[in-house]
C-alpha cells in the first residue's frame, strides 16, 4: 500500500494525536500570559485533551483539574488562545460530566 493510501485509509484518526498535541501545546505556552493569580494555571487543564477533542468521558484527573480552575474559566474563555477549546460543545460536555457548572462570563 502506497502511503497516500495509508493516510487515506487511517481517516481522521491520525489527526487526533495532531489535536491533542496542539491542544496541549497551546495550554502549557499561553498558561504563563493568562494566569492573572496564582491559582489560574491551565497546564493541568492538559489531562482533559482528550475529552476536548473527541468529546469521550473525562479522566479523573481531567474532572479533578476542572474542578480546581473553575474560578479561572471565565479567564480562559476571554483568552484568544482557549476560547475556542474552552467555548466548544465538548468542554461543555466535559464540564457537565464533571459536576462542574458551567459559568456565565
Amino acid at each position: 500500500m502506497t502511503m497516500m493510501k495509508v493516510q487515506a485509509a487511517r481517516g481522521s484518526s491520525g489527526r487526533l494525536p495532531l489535536a491533542c498535541a496542539l491542544l496541549l501545546l497551546l495550554l502549557l505556552s499561553a498558561s504563563a500570559g493568562v494566569a492573572s493569580a496564582a491559582s489560574c494555571n491551565a497546564a493541568p487543564l492538559a489531562a482533559c485533551a482528550g475529552a476536548l477533542a473527541t468529546g469521550g468521558k473525562p479522566s479523573s484527573a481531567c474532572c479533578s483539574s476542572l474542578k480546581a480552575q473553575q474560578s479561572c474559566f471565565c479567564t480562559y474563555a476571554k483568552n484568544p488562545a482557549y476560547a475556542r477549546y474552552i467555548n466548544s460543545p465538548n468542554a461543555r460536555k466535559a464540564v457537565t460530566s464533571c459536576g462542574v457548572s458551567v459559568p456565565r462570563c
